[in-house]
């Protein structure tokens, strides 16, 4: 499954969930020696605002304040996921099935490592994306990054 590489993520996610927040993903970009960018994305149930983003800026700006996880400077921008959601857990998957998604895979598969299509499937341990009719079954393992395209289709609602 997709999942952050910093060790960030489980730090903030019992204190976000506590907020009411869904922590979709935490990136850490940048290197140490530059500029580096902590993103934090978040989702709620009746959307996010941007009071929702600086209430969480602080609560995060506190715990990494006190954890201090992060080797060097770093700024901290806090956001909802936007149209081009990312999809980390297995319930984004099933939630967003039949919408247009962009997948990009460590590995090639068929020659080719960038997958823009439709989620046609979501198994236990791959999703198959129709691509312009050709199905490819690529494992969650295998996930560089998932993202829907263009437009929510929420299948919950």
């Amino acid at each position: 499954m997709l999942t952050e590489t910093t060790g960030i993520q489980p730090l903030l996610e019992p204190a976000l969930e506590a907020m009411g927040f869904e922590l979709l993903l935490v990136e850490l970009v940048g290197s140490s020696s530059g500029q580096q960018i902590l993103r934090v994305y978040i989702d709620a149930p009746g959307g996010i605002f941007l009071e929702d983003c600086q209430r969480v800026s602080y609560q995060v700006s506190a715990i990494l304040d006190v954890e201090d996880p992060i080797k060097g400077e770093y700024t901290l921008e806090v956001s909802s996921p936007g149209l081009d959601r990312p999809l980390v857990k297995h319930e984004h998957f099933q939630r967003y099935r039949d919408s247009k998604v962009r997948i990009r895979t460590r590995t090639s598969h068929l020659g080719r490592r960038k997958f823009i299509g439709t989620l046609a499937e979501v198994g236990e341990e791959s999703v198959v994306v129709d691509v312009d009719g050709e199905p490819y079954e690529l494992p969650f393992s295998d996930m560089e990054r998932a993202n829907l395209v263009g437009q929510i289709r929420d299948s919950s609602a």
